[in-house]
């Protein structure tokens, strides 16, 4: 079996990059995605619902430029208050 935590990830950069937050149904993800990313241009999709309701998650997909901008978002939106969980 493969450990994917000792393979480092080959990306050419620039390229398109998805991250996937999952949130409380009452909070505004598109209010999300502009504190973390600003003006970045980027597209937001919802996608599951938990099924009691509770969770909602949305991948958000842009360009991303380089190997440490891609980690810096993910931190950037794994920090962010309403974010429970990023992927």
């Amino acid at each position: 079996m493969i450990d994917l935590n000792e393979q480092e990830l080959e990306l050419t950069y620039p390229c398109e990059w998805s991250y996937k937050i999952f949130i409380l149904k009452q909070f505004d993800a598109k209010k999300i995605a502009i504190d973390v990313l600003k003006q970045r241009e980027h597209t937001l999709r919802q996608s599951k619902v938990s099924s009691k309701g509770k969770f909602v998650s949305y991948n958000i997909s842009l360009i991303i430029i380089s190997h440490d901008d891609r980690k810096n978002l993910y931190n950037m939106f794994g920090e962010h208050i309403n974010v429970k969980m990023v992927m």
